[in-house]
């Protein structure tokens, strides 16, 4: 595969860090690479591998964005914009890639919109057409005007296949900062941070006050309180480091009066510095940010406010919201007020260890790898049309109009602890795969919940009340069909709800009925909310008021028959179709772990690796599904007699 990123730097070298880190990923993974740098040159940034192609730089003045600024500091003319436009095409056409990659382009860079749009237009008129994918990071700076949001959008729509989300949503969603759209929400993919630095060897204690001011002018003020803090109060270690960005002057006088080897320029090794360090203290930059993840530094952070910047600050604010830094807003930022900071965060407690994915790098590569895989795919056209073929086809299609399906598993009859149950939670802990368990309430033995309470990806559903079948003879079994007086079915339903809470630990509990057999009466369906109930999973049916329905499209086993596997070949036929002609509902896995023989966990096992692994494919938690049917929100059912437990299959 080969990779070619564009990149433009205006501010700092953060842009052009991240993007060498990525293409540093793809050489590593064994792919070519090229770099197209449209900023300063930035010493500190590793190309190990990568090949540079260097424009005339541009840069910009303070925070003046709109104008960039050419080699000779004047604004660049259309002349210099020409001959950058020109190396990119050129090194477009020279190196033939496989995939390009725009790096803020289009959410940002309107500036220099001209060369960006020239590069992929020009990538989409080649034969083959390359995958075109934008790369942002986890906060983007919205314009004001809703019609340049819009702009963006459109652009994304119609020149791009997917956008690199350099994030993990459990701590910075891009809606946080954008005001998404469908079309651009359903091409997003989320990498994880994208960790910059090695893992830091582990010290015996940590020591001193880190300062790291970034690699640009922009870092001045951060800088001269720090050196006045370190001059007031030497005695707590100070070490600071100024960005190669810093003028030599401006840096002399910042350093007049400190000890030998307070101030310097930033170094290569900042990484290790930073883990033996007892704080940090730093503006709060994308990478700046990644290094407190990855080494755990208690932090100060004085996030870069200056022209209206909200970047920085929201990113610092989530930090702190989760016990990982103080900020310290800019316009407050005085010798005193960091000293006051430095205190009070050198004695707050150590915050607990995160489980944010740092992991971007290595998983822009699997993601961009997959994206391309699918669009050789469909460029070769139909192949035989089995039932494999045709499943790949509708992923594939899916995932080349940048909609994600939705994946439940539900699996029903649980009412202990067994090996066939621990078979289960097993392949959803291993393929990350939640699954909503429909317990039977009056079956439920206590080794059932103490199961539950060590598993992970597991909710617990109510599947009736003892899975008993009141179908006169020669009809289809149902326990909740329009057989018995309402009041007796409603009785029975609002027992299942109290005996399950009692049965079932509290946190894994939903209040989603599950009638067995999937058949239930309309007249039941609709006293549902009325008992207590926020959700409902059967197999596809009719909306009910007041509760959120998702149900079981694809059940394996052949109920009627060999009560084995089914045909494969129908069972990923019906997946197929399932996913073409419903694009907003979820497919549904329907599974019976006691009824398992070796075909069918078999087929199961591989149908989790196979769709889980394809980027059209979202693993879908109940929890999350169900909204608040979780049962720590919801009042006990009424009371009513429990009848003994009686299995029918």
């Amino acid at each position: 595969m080969r990779v070619l990123i564009a990149v433009t730097h205006l501010l700092g070298a953060g842009h052009l860090t991240r993007a060498a880190a990525l293409a540093r990923a793809f050489v590593e993974a064994g792919h070519g690479v090229v770099l197209i740098s449209g900023g300063v040159p930035a010493p500190m940034v590793r190309l190990d591998g990568v090949h540079l192609v260097q424009l005339p730089p541009l840069h910009i003045a303070g925070t003046a964005f709109g104008t960039p600024l050419g080699p000779d500091g004047e604004p660049a003319d259309a002349a210099l914009l020409a001959s950058r436009r020109a190396l990119m095409i050129e090194a477009l056409a020279a190196f033939r890639p496989d995939v390009v990659i725009t790096e803020l382009f289009p959410f940002g860079r309107r500036a220099l919109a001209g060369e960006f749009l020239a590069l992929v237009e020009a990538a989409r008129a080649r034969t083959p057409r390359p995958l075109v994918l934008a790369s942002v990071r986890d906060i983007l700076v919205a314009s004001s005007k809703p019609e340049r949001i819009a702009d963006a959008h459109d652009r994304v729509a119609a020149l791009y296949d997917a956008v690199l989300v350099h994030s993990d949503p459990a701590l910075i969603p891009l809606d946080a900062s954008w005001p998404l759209d469908g079309r651009t929400r359903a091409m997003i993919r989320y990498t994880g941070y994208v960790d910059e630095g090695s893992r830091p060897a582990s010290v015996p204690a940590r020591g001193g006050v880190l300062v790291a001011a970034g690699s640009g002018p922009a870092g001045l003020v951060l800088l001269r309180a720090a050196a006045e803090a370190a001059r007031r109060r030497p005695d707590r270690g100070w070490q600071i480091l100024a960005g190669h960005g810093v003028p030599d002057p401006d840096l002399r006088a910042i350093g007049q009066g400190l000890a030998e080897g307070v101030l310097s320029r930033a170094r290569p090794d900042y990484r290790s510095l930073l883990a033996a360090a007892a704080l940090s203290v730093s503006q709060c930059g994308y990478n700046t940010a990644t290094d407190l993840l990855a080494t755990g530094t208690p932090a100060v952070l004085v996030p870069f406010e200056a022209g209206g910047e909200t970047e920085q600050r929201l990113r610092a604010e989530r930090l702190a919201a989760r016990g990982l830094a103080h900020v310290l807003p800019e316009a407050d930022l005085s010798a005193d007020t960091l000293l006051r900071a430095v205190a009070a965060r050198s004695v707050a407690p150590t915050p607990d260890a995160h489980s944010f994915d740092l992991g971007g790098a290595r998983r822009s590569v699997e993601i961009t790898a997959a994206l391309l895989d699918i669009r050789r795919r469909i460029s070769r056209g139909p192949a035989a049309q089995n039932g494999s073929d045709l499943l790949d086809s509708a992923l594939d299609e899916a995932a080349s109009r940048g909609r994600q399906v939705g994946f439940f598993w539900r699996d029903d009859d649980a009412v202990t602890a067994t090996p066939a149950l621990d078979r289960l939670i097993a392949l959803a802990e291993a393929h990350a795969a939640p699954v909503l368990l429909a317990a039977i309430p009056a079956g439920i033995e206590p080794a059932l919940g103490r199961r539950l309470a060590a598993a992970r990806n597991v909710s617990v559903a109510v599947h009736g009340l003892a899975h008993r079948n009141h179908a006169p003879a020669g009809e289809k079994p149902a326990e909740f069909g329009a057989h018995r007086p309402l009041a007796e079915l409603v009785a029975d339903a609002g027992a299942g709800l109290r005996l399950a809470q009692e049965r079932v630990p509290g946190s894994a509990l939903l209040a989603v009925f599950v009638p067995p057999w999937n058949r239930l009466a309309s007249t039941v369906a609709a006293a549902l909310p009325d008992l207590g109930y926020r959700g409902l999973s059967a197999v596809p049916g009719a909306p009910v008021p007041g509760l959120r329905r998702v149900d079981a499209t694809l059940d394996p086993i052949d109920w009627r028959g060999s009560r084995s596997l089914r045909d494969p070949e129908v069972l990923l036929r019906e997946l197929a179709a399932d996913i073409a002609r419903a694009p907003g509902r979820p497919v549904g896995l329907l599974t019976h772990h006691l009824g398992h023989d070796k075909a069918i966990w078999d087929f199961v096992e591989a149908l989790l690796a196979r769709l889980l692994k394809h980027p059209a494919i979202r693993a879908l938690d109940p929890r999350e599904l169900f909204d608040d049917a979780a049962m720590d929100t919801i009042s006990p059912a009424p009371h009513s007699s429990v009848p003994s437990i009686a299995r029918t299959g």
